[in-house]
């Protein structure tokens, strides 16, 4: 009982968060003469809110304990439901000839945001984060890479705010940049999908697309484009889990043996675990029957975007982050500066720049 006033702190900043982000999204695309869904991810906003809040008020203590459980159990917990959402199946309609761009933007991601950071001398942690929400899905990434890598809520509030700025400035300017440079809808498509951090931001960059030029194509590529750059995420989690292990181990901070445990979280088990019953529920679908007898592709569809964008992506994931938010004082922040936010665009610039060369030597043979 002693964890409910902070998990309902968390609970009430998170509505507000993407409340506030639904009408940020609106005016952003009014602005550009353009209607629909919010292209705006309530997960960074509601952090930001928490931060102002945790900043301005003075926070109960009753709330430590349900913070804390925010930020790990129900964390957690959003990321094993985010699974729901990835079909490898999305793979499969990409084709042999989009994989190349997706793993060449994801490699040059993790590579060179990694090695920046390191020049600049920031925390590896943090360089970890950013190079992970820059390479694979933005905000989703970053929180489930934190927990893999035992970052702290500042790590986390940076390499956030980092995805949110460089991604919103994708949404907005690539979709005009391709227009302008590239050719096909496919070689569109594939760019924005790789180029653009987050999938609200990549979403709401291919609908400014197809408003605008009237292509549905580019929304169709760059949504799977994005969706199969999602799926990446599960071996990605091992693989940073085992560099910050093994990094850990050279400077005596970690156990010598490294068990399969260790690099391959529980909650890395569950996410895979859901992947794979959305992949199946789509093969029976696929073959014209019911997602394991009981839905119909309707209604699986329904189930799946209630699971993954409703309950994991806003309930659990949001909650989790506005509890980062309100337990985050600024004081943690002093003597970073203005440094992360290099690493982020520099990173941002190197992923979009590999994102459209392999794009336009790749687009030609790709067909949704």
């Amino acid at each position: 009982m002693n964890k409910l006033p902070g998990v309902g702190a968390a609970l009430v900043v998170m509505l507000a968060g993407f409340w506030l982000a639904d009408q940020i999204g609106q005016a952003i695309l009014a602005a550009q003469g353009l209607a629909g869904s919010s292209p705006v991810s309530g997960v960074p906003v509601a952090i930001v809110l928490g931060l102002l809040l945790r900043n301005t008020l003075p926070v109960p203590a009753a709330l430590t304990p349900g913070l804390k459980f925010a930020t790990t159990t129900i964390l957690r917990a959003g990321i094993v439901l985010v699974g729901i959402r990835l079909s490898l199946f999305d793979v499969v309609k990409l084709g042999l000839a989009g994989l190349p761009v997706v793993v060449a933007a994801i490699a040059t991601g993790l590579v060179f945001v990694t090695w920046f950071n390191r020049k600049l001398g920031l925390p590896p942690r943090l360089g970890t984060l950013i190079a992970a929400g820059t390479s694979i899905c933005g905000v989703t990434a970053i929180v489930s890479v934190a927990p893999a890598i035992e970052a702290d809520e500042r790590e986390v509030a940076y390499a956030v705010a980092n995805v949110v700025a460089f991604g919103l400035f994708g949404m907005l300017f690539y979709p005009y940049l391709a227009h302008a440079v590239l050719g096909s809808s496919e070689t569109i498509g594939l760019f924005l999908g790789t180029a653009i951090h987050d999938t609200s931001q990549v979403v709401g960059a291919s609908l400014t697309y197809k408003q605008v030029y009237g292509d549905d194509v580019v929304l169709r590529v760059a949504t799977v484009t994005k969706l199969t750059r999602n799926i990446f995420l599960a071996a990605v989690i091992p693989f940073l889990t085992w560099q910050h292990i093994r990094s850990s181990q050279k400077t005596g901070t970690a156990r010598k043996k490294t068990s399969w445990q260790a690099l391959v979280p529980g909650f890395v088990i569950g996410f895979l675990a859901m992947a794979i019953v959305r992949s199946a529920g789509d093969a029976t679908l696929g073959s014209g029957g019911a997602a394991f007898g009981l839905w119909d592709g309707a209604a699986w569809t329904s189930l799946t975007k209630q699971l993954g964008d409703y309950w994991a992506s806003q309930i659990l994931l949001g909650t989790a982050m506005a509890a980062v938010g309100l337990n985050t004082s600024f004081a943690v922040f002093k003597g970073v500066g203005l440094k992360p936010f290099a690493v982020g665009m520099a990173g941002a610039l190197a992923v979009g720049s590999v994102g459209m060369t392999m794009a336009v030597i790749f687009g030609r043979y790709v067909h949704l």
